[in-house]
């Protein structure tokens, strides 16, 4: 009976181990994308060029949206998703946070396509007028660093405004009800309140921040597969310098997966950055002031080094 015993117990875990195989092996033949109501990524969803580049790699593609950065990185800190885009504030806090992320690459400053909105009528005309105000703005976003750095050159300290954390839903209702004396915001969710609700720029990006948009993997992910890493960021590359000649095209496919007017979305396509490349030295300096100012705000709890969180591609992947 022993025998017999061990035999068959070595056959059950035999096949276990199979399973437990098979499992690992379709869990790492899914790529997991989480993308936001904006920018390239909504595009090459739609046009389906990824999936059919990764086919050929064997790889699924499956698609999560989010309502903002700090929501899609923390998808990507839980281990919900493997590759994301977001503003350039996001992953300084899901940096500081903990999060095993790697910048991957990233698109063109915009800077017109984020901006501190008043409501039509509002009192307010200057950046210094916000003293004492109540500015709504979702905690940790692109939008977070436009309000720092518009303040700063404002001769404003942080402390001198009330700042109201809200996704961009809730933001816009409290906005819309006079809860709030501002809205800092980014596209299309600004050209929508430019459009419908006509409300004030009161300052943009211009002459403050760059507004680039990054793309960011998990660690694992980017050095488990580098050659789907560098297809993807490829293909985003190839759809951004085609929707780069092509906005009246653009709008015409985003707005009804947007769900929105197509006159917001060609304003927000006008104003967006499109040509991904992989980080250079400048544009991990930049990213590296934006990480000093939160920690000398006491935003963020350590000063990061964000050299150290840079993917690089191996060679022979680099071009393709």
């Amino acid at each position: 009976m022993r025998p017999f015993t061990l035999r068959r117990g070595l056959v059950a875990l035999f096949a276990a181990t199979l399973a437990f195989g098979a499992l690992s092996q379709a869990q790492a033949d899914t790529l997991r994308i989480g993308y936001q109501k904006y920018g390239t990524l909504v595009l090459l969803k739609a046009k389906g060029t990824l999936e059919k580049r990764l086919a050929d790699q064997g790889i699924d593609v499956q698609w999560t949206e989010f309502p903002g950065g700090p929501q899609l990185l923390e998808g990507l800190n839980v281990g919900s998703i493997d590759f994301g885009v977001t503003g350039e504030t996001p992953p300084v806090f899901a940096q500081a946070a903990g999060a095993d992320l790697l910048y991957v690459a990233h698109e063109p400053p915009a800077p017109t396509s984020e901006a501190i909105l008043v409501p039509k009528d509002s009192p307010i005309t200057s950046v210094k007028d916000l003293k004492g105000k109540k500015v709504v703005l979702n905690k940790g976003s692109n939008v977070h660093y436009l309000l720092v750095r518009a303040l700063q050159d404002a001769g404003l300290q942080y402390g001198d405004i009330q700042t109201v954390f809200l996704p961009p839903a809730d933001a816009r209702a409290a906005f819309e009800r006079g809860s709030v004396d501002a809205w800092v915001i980014w596209d299309p969710y600004q050209a929508a309140a430019e459009q419908q609700l006509n409300a004030r720029t009161l300052r943009d990006g211009s002459g403050l921040v760059d507004n680039n948009q990054f793309y960011l993997a998990t660690r694992p992910y980017a050095q488990a597969h580098p050659a789907v890493i560098a297809t993807l960021v490829d293909e985003v590359r190839k759809t951004g310098e085609w929707s780069r000649s092509n906005p009246q095209e653009v709008t015409e496919q985003v707005a009804p997966l947007l769900g929105l007017p197509a006159p917001i979305v060609l304003t927000s396509v006008k104003r967006q950055g499109f040509g991904a490349t992989y980080l250079t030295d400048d544009v991990v300096s930049a990213q590296q002031k934006i990480a000093d100012a939160f920690y000398q705000l006491k935003l963020i709890p350590k000063p990061l080094s964000i050299k150290d969180v840079i993917w690089t591609p191996p060679a022979g992947l680099a071009t393709k």
